[in-house]
């Protein structure tokens, strides 16, 4: 019986998804001949995560409560230089933190951070001072966070604010419909990808998907080639990776499900690494809009396990080289690395 090693690639991290299990029918993987580089999935998220900054000069004095108005409140007040600014960045699909930098006189101040969702974090400072803090939405989308520093001996005020919108993605289910053929001409024309080309597959504006989609679900088929290779998915426009998502030999028709990042202009691209022309098939299942639920977070494709070299498991895939224990047969064990999962 032919031995067959195992390749893992990651291209996403998702959270309660909810896909339908048997979408993906994916046949075992075959060597892919192309070595992806060792990367860490800390690293290959923070590129793709979202930052938002609100500088000292959106800082609004307002008067207190009882207090002076108008420019005599301005002249009279005490701490003129009070302000504050804002720095955010996106850490998972759902939270971000917040680097409140506080611009003031040697005075006590009380700090107020509402996060836009109804909850708010209160800390006490003195003099100038940077406080940071993190948030995480219980719903995904778009929030206004308001800053307010107080300085009641001095009868000063000021607020900043800015929008900030969380990195995740909701998934939504669609009826399986097929996007692209290459045999019949389904979505571009007709006729295999060539070797080492690429073809199209249009996502956003497509039938009832919308327009600003970010991540689709396609079952990927690659039929009728004459040899071995494999498919990369990724979004138009990018730098492609260098991982698989489909691998097949000659006269294989082999299907799996993958999760890819859509293009800004609103395509998926799919190349053809493997030395002959093949047909390639793209039924969607489901896409990620950014709205509420459980969230999707991109991350740069990176491999975990490859059995051909020891990465992340045993080195090769025969039943002698497993540890003891029980396992069903053919199968290979995996572990996370020590990197933060995002």
């Amino acid at each position: 019986m032919r031995s067959r090693r195992l390749v893992i690639s990651v291209a996403v991290i998702a959270a309660t998804i909810g896909l339908a299990p048997g979408l993906a029918q994916a046949a075992d993987p075959v060597a892919p001949g192309v070595s992806a580089p060792v990367v860490g999935p800390g690293k290959s998220a923070a590129p793709n995560l979202k930052t938002f900054k609100s500088p000292a000069e959106r800082s609004v004095r307002k008067a207190l409560p009882g207090g002076k108005t108008g420019a005599a409140a301005q002249q009279a007040a005490g701490n003129p230089d009070l302000a504050i600014v804002l720095n955010a960045a996106s850490t998972s699909a759902h939270a971000l933190d917040l680097e409140t930098s506080v611009i003031s006189a040697d005075a006590a101040l009380s700090i107020s951070v509402d996060w836009g969702d109804g909850k708010k974090d209160e800390s006490d400072a003195f003099g100038s001072t940077v406080l940071k803090s993190s948030h995480a939405y219980e719903k995904l989308g778009e929030y206004t966070i308001t800053v307010t520093v107080t300085d009641p001996v001095n009868q000063a005020q000021v607020v900043n604010a800015f929008q900030v919108m969380t990195a995740g993605s909701d998934f939504v289910p669609y009826t399986p419909t097929r996007l692209l053929d290459t045999r019949n001409g389904t979505g571009a024309a007709q006729g295999k990808v060539a070797p080492y080309g690429s073809t199209r597959v249009k996502v956003g504006g497509n039938g009832a998907i919308p327009e600003g989609v970010t991540a689709v679900a396609l079952n990927v088929t690659v039929t009728n080639p004459t040899s071995a290779g494999h498919i990369t998915a990724f979004p138009e426009g990018t730098e492609r990776p260098t991982t698989s998502n489909v691998n097949f030999e000659a006269g294989e028709s082999v299907p799996n499900l993958v999760i890819v990042p859509v293009g800004k202009n609103g395509y998926v691209e799919l190349a053809n690494r493997g030395a002959d022309a093949v047909d390639l098939i793209a039924d969607v299942t489901g896409y990620f809009t950014r709205t509420e639920a459980a969230g999707y977070t991109p991350m740069t494709p990176a491999r975990f396990v490859d059995t051909r070299e020891g990465l992340g498991t045993f080195r090769d895939s025969s039943p002698a080289r497993r540890p003891s224990g029980p396992r069903s047969p053919g199968s290979a064990v995996f572990r996370r690395t020590s990197a933060p999962w995002p």
